[in-house]
């Protein structure tokens, strides 16, 4: 850390990690677990690199005590890990599975015991594969029964938790998961996109109405909202293909979500590919269910231009074949051939605020994919896994959200992504996201000089 440095984030700021439930936890037939969209596709040959699969994964099911307790070593004050729907209703509806529940009762109470603060979200893409049997997002039922679900898993944790997150990233669930079918269930079809992200949204708001009448006290849902920006902002035809990404990916969602409804060029470009009867009377009243927290999640920017013979975006942004071309990502890369340019949150954050007021903000991932390999302790005594690149990348971007802080932007904290390396969906193991390295064949879990920065930051609350 640079001796020179000398940035302090306000009194009370969130410092903590996150993962995802079929990421780490592994034991995917234990105690009446259901199966997932997720067992399902990444059993399907060519899905997932290699074949690799989310049985074991981190072990996290079994593990989660001496996780927890690298979590107060590390002196992470808040916990974002996701329940796994198929463990609580292994059908996605009907009775409650007590044995799933259990685990994250357990899973919560370690936490509380430790000083870390458990923030939950109840939806991080594992939808059981009995409801998507029965058209998973594209059919409205699933909508309420998100709901139903949700007020399950609040029965049981409700007495402790306090930060509810409905949804992750449903960006990526509808547009990866129904357009372009990279992501479960790998359906390619815009109009099964469009409609799961209008059930998605109606989800939302339905579980958050059940969840605050339950007494829940804090609210938000979890999206991936894009830096899009112009290859030429002098350019015509790349400022108006820079707003219709903006309309697919951010505006969408954040619109119906605070309560302006969808916004009429998106509606308008939806209906030249889709009949949008999934929309009904009312419902854009139910999604705009007031929250109380939007979870940020930002990796790198997009950059756009106008082109008549663009290749587009294919199903993860429907309709702009011919229009846009998504330029290819320049300088300093992450393993994910992720563009790193970490003004891109300061723009992004400032953005939200600027546009939807008065909507407090909390970054729920970030981070980077690096090669990381163990090798012996470096000089610095700093941990077996040396990667500085990562600590330049949380770095650059803790200066990021602390300019948009100072620009007035009301940024509540910062959860580093992820803890652990762990099944990275569609790549399967080969890509690290973890700032503490896991050994899949031992499941040994070793801090990486990342995670000893990270505590440093923490423990000062600042750079």
């Amino acid at each position: 850390m640079s001796a020179t440095s000398e940035l302090r984030f306000p009194e009370g700021f969130v410092w903590g990690a996150a993962t995802a439930a079929y990421q780490i936890e592994g034991a995917v037939h234990d105690d009446g677990r259901g199966p997932s969209i997720w067992d399902t596709f990444s059993r399907t040959p060519g899905k997932v690199f290699q074949g690799h699969t989310g049985d074991v994964a981190c072990d996290h099911y079994h593990r989660y005590a001496d996780d927890v307790a690298l979590m107060a070593e590390l002196g992470l004050g808040a916990y974002r890990f996701s329940v796994a729907w198929p463990r609580i209703q292994p059908d996605g509806t009907g009775p409650i599975n007590p044995r799933g529940l259990d685990f994250y009762d357990r899973l919560t109470d370690a936490l509380l015991d430790q000083g870390v603060d458990p923030i939950v979200t109840l939806y991080h893409w594992d939808l059981p594969q009995a409801l998507q049997d029965r058209g998973g997002w594209t059919n409205r039922d699933t909508a309420e029964h998100l709901a139903d679900y949700a007020v399950a898993v609040h029965r049981r944790l409700g007495d402790r938790v306090r930060t509810w997150t409905t949804l992750n990233e449903p960006w990526c669930s509808a547009y990866l998961g129904y357009g372009n079918g990279v992501h479960a269930p790998g359906e390619r079809e815009a109009g099964a996109a469009f409609a799961a992200v209008h059930h998605l949204l109606l989800g939302h708001g339905l579980a958050a109405r059940a969840l605050r009448a339950a007494g829940a006290p804090t609210l938000g849902i979890t999206l991936n909202p894009a830096d899009v920006q112009p290859a030429d902002p002098a350019s015509a035809a790349d400022v108006a293909a820079a707003r219709l990404v903006d309309g697919l990916h951010n505006r969408i969602f954040l619109d119906p979500l605070t309560g302006a409804g969808y916004p009429d060029d998106v509606l308008a470009h939806l209906g030249r590919l889709v009949e949008p009867t999934f929309i009904r009377d009312g419902d854009e009243k139910l999604i705009a269910a007031p929250i109380d927290l939007l979870g940020v999640n930002y990796y790198a920017p997009t950059y756009v231009a106008g082109r008549p013979d663009a290749a587009g975006g294919g199903g993860a942004y429907p309709g702009t074949e011919g229009v846009v071309e998504f330029l290819p990502p320049t300088g300093p890369l992450t393993d994910m051939g992720w563009m790193i340019e970490a003004t891109g949150l300061t723009r992004l954050l400032e953005r939200i605020a600027r546009d939807y007021p008065g909507l407090p903000m909390l970054i729920t991932e970030n981070g980077g994919a690096f090669p990381d390999k163990p090798g012996a302790d470096g000089p610095d005594g700093l941990g077996q896994v040396m990667d500085t690149d990562r600590i330049a990348y949380l770095d650059g971007h803790l200066r990021a959200a602390h300019q948009a802080i100072a620009r007035g932007v009301d940024l509540r904290g910062y959860l580093v992504w992820s803890l652990l390396d762990n099944f990275e969906w569609a790549e399967g193991y080969r890509k690290r996201f973890g700032i503490v390295h896991v050994d899949y064949l031992t499941q040994r879990r070793t801090p990486k000089s990342s995670a000893r920065w990270y505590q440093e930051v923490i423990s000062r609350n600042g750079l």
